[in-house]
């Protein structure tokens, strides 16, 4: 028996899927992106031209190529072209420095990078910081040096690669943040991927009808991953912008008549605060995804109130996970308000203890998982996998609670626990006190260093518009709802909350500004 054969009759990898859903609906829209608009057939041939042009400039299975560029069609085509290859393709931050960059590129040893030609002097110092040898360089956009990415897509032969690509075969590394330190190369598979991406339609509803607009960054694996490859699979339509601007996502969600919007708590605070949200036809919107953070519950109300026909799902994972892990439906949104959820259909989830034994509900723990979504390892790390995996779960790092009946409470990260005056602070039950008090836009709490507390609580609070407040009136409040150790010692107010591309708060970069609070004790 041919074995290759037989395997290559029963492959389904993630390069498959862009081809059997063209093969089931050829002229169905699949891409909006500006003023182009593409079929299934279409991006289909283009990432088979793209994948061709990779493999004609030496490209192979297992080598590595890295993406730099703000949210386009080419950024989807290429994440399929690569998979068709069996290429690892490495999205990147595009708000990282060259020396950031840098690390990347020499850490995944990369035998291609393509820029937007927006970014491409980041990129060309990067790679020269990176001292690497010979790599393919190729440039999204019409201005640049490098080669253009644009006829890869549009000639040559778009007959799709023979190339036999197995279900654990790795096609990414997705770098985490790094927050902490270094960031770690996430390895993830057809296997991790297809599995999380049948989670999603399952437990998030998703249908091959949807509508769905992509405004937040495609080199994160919750656009990346929970939406845009999962609207690939069923055959739904992506309607891609380059970023989370609100007016432009309103917008867009009435010309394209969307009926789907993933966005993070930031964002769906921006798009609730914005001048067009009540004159905006949103009428055909019927899904709404959150995640990224918990979102905190008088927001979660004010959406249900202003969008009432629009069905809300929480997900939550991180990227070690692809990255779905727990799900909290539409009908239970406000009756638990706050949870993440279950886990999702192809995960088990539990809490334990430092010693990895199971505790019983209503106990603080690690959260843990179990399942196909789970990550290969770490690139180039068999420590940091070895202790992420050990006793035959994956370990998130973040500190959760699960009730007896199996919903999720993500307290906190284990980073952001603020220990004062001998307690343990979960910096999110303090956010959630806070945004009760009318006139708060957004909050952020923290600790800093403090000579006697260790850890000092603190706010950063955003006033709504046209909105004063003052230290004593948010402490006050704060004393109204929580234990007098829980309240915030220091209360800054400001403008707005530093963000990255994934509308995640920024909160090392709060502790770092504010750091000096303490100072005179």
């Amino acid at each position: 028996m041919d074995q290759h054969t037989v395997d290559r009759a029963r492959q389904h990898a993630l390069g498959d899927l862009l081809r059997r859903t063209a093969l089931r609906t050829p002229d169905k829209l699949a891409v909006v992106d500006g003023d182009r608009r593409l079929t299934f057939a279409e991006f289909e041939a283009a990432a088979n031209r793209c994948a061709n042009a990779l493999a004609a400039r030496g490209l192979r299975k297992g080598d590595r190529l890295a993406l730099l560029s703000h949210n386009c069609w080419e950024f989807g085509a290429l994440a399929f072209a690569t998979a068709k290859l069996g290429v690892l393709l490495v999205p990147v931050n595009f708000m990282l420095g060259a020396d950031e960059i840098a690390y990347i590129l020499r850490h995944a040893d990369v035998a291609a990078f393509v820029a937007e030609d927006a970014l491409e002097p980041t990129a060309r110092k990067a790679l020269e910081l990176a001292g690497l040898g010979e790599v393919v360089r190729g440039r999204i956009g019409d201005g640049g040096e490098w080669a253009d990415v644009g006829t890869w897509l549009s000639e040559g032969d778009s007959t799709a690669p023979d190339v036999l690509v197995a279900d654990d075969d790795p096609l990414r590394i997705m770098y985490t943040s790094g927050t902490e330190s270094r960031p770690k190369g996430v390895l993830l598979s057809s296997r991790s991927l297809i599995a999380q991406y049948v989670s999603c339609v399952v437990d998030g509803g998703m249908t091959a009808d949807d509508v769905e607009v992509h405004s937040l960054p495609l080199y994160h694996c919750a656009q990346l991953d929970c939406f845009f490859s999962v609207d690939v699979y069923l055959g739904a339509t992506s309607v891609i912008l380059p970023g989370p601007d609100p007016a432009a996502v309103l917008a867009a969600v009435e010309r394209e008549r969307a009926t789907k919007l993933f966005a993070p708590p930031t964002v769906w605070i921006s798009l609730l605060r914005h001048e067009n949200f009540d004159t905006t036809d949103l009428s055909s919107l019927r899904k709404g995804y959150y995640g990224a953070s918990a979102m905190p519950v008088e927001v979660l109300r004010e959406l249900s109130r202003r969008l009432p026909d629009v069905a809300l799902w929480n997900f939550y994972g991180q990227t070690e996970m692809a990255p779905l892990a727990t799900i909290l439906r539409p009908h239970e949104q406000l009756d638990r308000a706050g949870s993440a959820g279950r886990a999702s259909l192809n995960v088990e989830t539990r809490i334990v203890d430092d010693e990895d034994n199971p505790v019983a509900p209503g106990v603080v723990g690690e959260i843990v998982n179990r399942s196909p979504h789970a990550t290969l390892g770490y690139y180039h790390d068999e420590e940091k996998t070895a202790d992420a995996f050990r006793a035959g779960w994956f370990h998130s790092g973040d500190l959760g609670v699960l009730d007896a009946d199996g919903y999720l409470s993500v307290v906190d990260r284990k980073k952001d626990m603020i220990k004062t005056g001998g307690e343990n602070v979960a910096s999110r039950e303090v956010e959630e006190a806070l945004y009760l008090l009318d006139g708060v836009a957004e909050v952020a709490v923290f600790g800093i260093s403090h000579p006697h507390w260790i850890e000092a609580v603190t706010a950063v609070v955003v006033p709504r518009e046209g909105v004063t407040l003052s230290e004593a009136q948010v402490i006050d409040h704060a004393r109204s709802q929580l234990a007098g150790y829980k309240c915030p010692k220091y209360v800054v107010f400001a403008d707005r909350l530093p963000k990255n591309p994934s509308g995640k708060i920024v909160k090392r970069e709060l502790r770092e500004r504010h750091k000096g609070l303490a100072a005179n004790g």
